[in-house]
C-alpha cells in the first residue's frame, strides 16, 4: 500500500511539473519578476533618463527672488535633482525655448502680496514637482516678506531651523526606533503576502481540477479499485502541497535573481524609487529590535503558512469529491475564495484596526490567520504566544478536516450526481 501511495504522489506531481505549461509559465514568471526588478534599466536602455536633472528656467523681474528660491531648492529633501537656469531673455522668447519636460518660473513684484509668480510648462507637471515647487515658492515669498521687514539673517535662520525632537515612549515594551515600522506594511509586506495568497488560489484550483478530471474520464473508478479513498485523498493533498511549496521556492529564487541582476546591471536608474524605498525600509527594520524578533517569528509563521496550505488543500479535496465538473466545483469553492479575500484585505488594512480586539481575535480564525498574523505581528498587535495559539488552532482544524472530511470524500468520490451538493455533503457527515 505504501508503494501505491508514493506512486500516486509521484504521478500527481509529474502531471503538474513535467509539463510544457509549467515550464513556459515559470519562464514567463521569471522574466516578469526579473524584468520588474530591473524595469528602470530596461526603460533607460530604450531612451529613458531618470537621473537627468529637472531644468527650471528663472526670469527674475524682482532682482531678489532668484537667490532665495535657489536656497529653497538646495534644501530639497525629495532627493530629485533640479537645475536652475537664470534666463536673460524675455518671457515671449522663453515660450519658444521651453522644451517638453522643462519648467519656467517668472517672478514679478506685487505691492500688495509682495510677490507674483508664473509657473510655465509645455505639459502637465508631475504631482511631486508641482507640490515641491509650490512649497518652495511659498517659502520664497515668506523670506522676501521677512527681508522687507528688516529682520536679521540670523533671526531668519532661527525661524526656519528644524526643531529638535526627542522621542520618549513610556511603555518599556515599545521602542521609539520601531515606531515607523508601519511603513513596512505599505512597501515590503504586500510583496510577502501576495505570493502566499496566489499560491493558495492555485492550490485550491489545482486540486479541484485534478479530482474532477479523474471523475470525468472515469479514471477514478480504476484508481479506487486499486487503492482506498483515504490513500487517494492523502496522495492528492500531499502532492499538491509539495507542488505549491516548490512553486513558492521558485518564486523566491526569481525574486533573488531579480535583485542580484539589478546589482550587477547597476539598476539604480530611478533614484529613490520603489526599490530604494524597500531597501531603506528593510535596512531600518534590520537596525532595530524588530529584527531580533523576526529570528524566532519567521519559523513560526512558516509553520502556520504550511498548516494553512494543508487546510485549504484538505477542504478543496473534500469539496471536489462532491462535484463532477469544474463548474460545480467553482460554486462550492466560492466560500473559500471569499474567506481568502477577506483575510487578504484585512491584512493589508491591519494598520487601520490597530488596538482593536476584533482584529486580534481574527488572527486566531483558521484559514485567514496565516495571512493576518504576520501583519499584526509587524505592528505589535500580537506577540509570539498569539502566533503559537494560531498554530495550535490550525492543527486542530486540520485534524477535524481529516476526521470528518474523509467521510465526505469516501461517499462523494464515486458519486457522479451533481444535484443537491450541500445536502449530499451533510448526509455524508452524518
Amino acid at each position: 500500500m505504501r508503494n501505491k501511495f508514493l506512486y500516486l504522489i509521484k504521478v500527481s506531481l509529474k502531471r503538474k511539473i513535467d509539463t510544457k505549461w509549467f515550464r513556459i509559465a515559470n519562464i514567463l514568471i521569471a522574466l516578469v519578476i526579473i524584468g520588474t526588478a530591473n524595469i528602470d534599466s530596461i526603460i533607460n536602455y530604450f531612451g529613458g533618463d531618470f537621473n537627468k536633472p529637472q531644468k527650471i528656467y528663472i526670469i527674475d523681474n524682482t532682482n531678489s527672488s532668484y537667490d532665495i528660491f535657489k536656497q529653497q531648492i538646495d534644501m530639497n529633501e525629495s532627493n530629485k535633482e533640479y537645475k536652475l537656469i537664470k534666463y536673460k531673455k524675455t518671457e515671449k522668447e522663453l515660450k519658444k525655448d521651453l522644451k517638453n519636460k522643462d519648467i519656467a518660473i517668472v517672478f514679478n513684484n506685487d505691492n500688495e502680496k509682495v510677490l507674483k509668480v508664473k509657473l510655465l510648462s509645455q505639459k502637465y507637471l508631475d504631482i511631486l514637482d508641482s507640490q515641491f515647487l509650490k512649497n518652495a515658492l511659498y517659502n520664497t515669498k515668506i523670506m522676501l516678506s521677512i527681508e522687507k521687514s528688516n529682520i536679521s539673517f540670523e533671526e531668519i535662520n532661527s525661524i526656519y531651523e528644524q526643531v529638535d525632537v526627542e522621542r520618549v515612549v513610556f511603555d518599556k515594551s515599545k521602542s521609539s526606533s520601531n515606531e515607523n515600522l508601519e511603513i513596512i506594511m505599505q512597501t515590503v509586506f504586500p510583496l510577502v503576502i501576495l505570493p502566499f495568497f496566489m499560491l493558495v488560489v492555485i492550490l485550491v484550483q489545482m486540486i479541484g481540477a485534478e479530482v474532477n478530471d479523474e471523475k470525468t474520464t472515469r479514471g477514478m473508478e480504476i484508481i479506487i479499485s486499486n487503492v482506498s479513498p483515504k490513500v487517494h485523498f492523502f496522495s492528492k493533498v500531499i502532492a499538491s502541497n509539495i507542488f505549491v511549496i516548490f512553486q513558492g521556492l521558485l518564486l523566491f529564487m526569481y525574486g533573488v535573481a531579480g535583485f542580484i541582476s539589478r546589482k550587477f546591471i547597476g539598476g539604480d536608474q530611478i533614484k529613490y524609487g520603489v526599490f530604494d524605498t524597500v531597501k531603506e525600509t528593510l535596512k531600518g527594520a534590520i537596525n532595530t529590535s524588530f529584527a531580533d524578533k523576526l529570528i524566532y517569528m519567521i519559523p513560526l509563521l512558516l509553520i502556520l503558512m504550511i498548516l494553512t496550505f494543508l487546510a485549504y488543500s484538505l477542504l478543496a479535496g473534500i469539496l471536489a469529491s462532491m462535484t463532477t465538473t469544474i463548474e460545480d466545483f467553482q460554486q462550492l469553492q466560492t466560500p473559500i475564495m471569499i474567506i481568502l479575500f477577506i483575510g487578504y484585505y484585512l491584512a493589508v488594512m491591519a494598520v487601520m484596526f490597530k488596538g482593536s480586539l476584533f482584529i486580534t481575535g481574527l488572527s486566531f480564525v483558521p484559514f485567514i490567520s496565516a495571512i493576518l498574523a504576520p501583519s499584526l505581528f509587524m505592528i505589535d498587535q500580537i506577540g509570539v504566544y498569539h502566533v503559537i495559539g494560531s498554530i495550535v488552532i490550525m492543527i486542530f482544524t486540520n485534524y477535524l478536516l481529516i476526521k470528518y472530511g474523509l467521510r465526505v470524500y469516501k461517499v462523494g468520490i464515486l458519486n457522479y450526481s451533481s444535484d443537491k451538493l450541500w445536502s449530499k455533503m451533510w448526509k455524508a457527515l452524518k
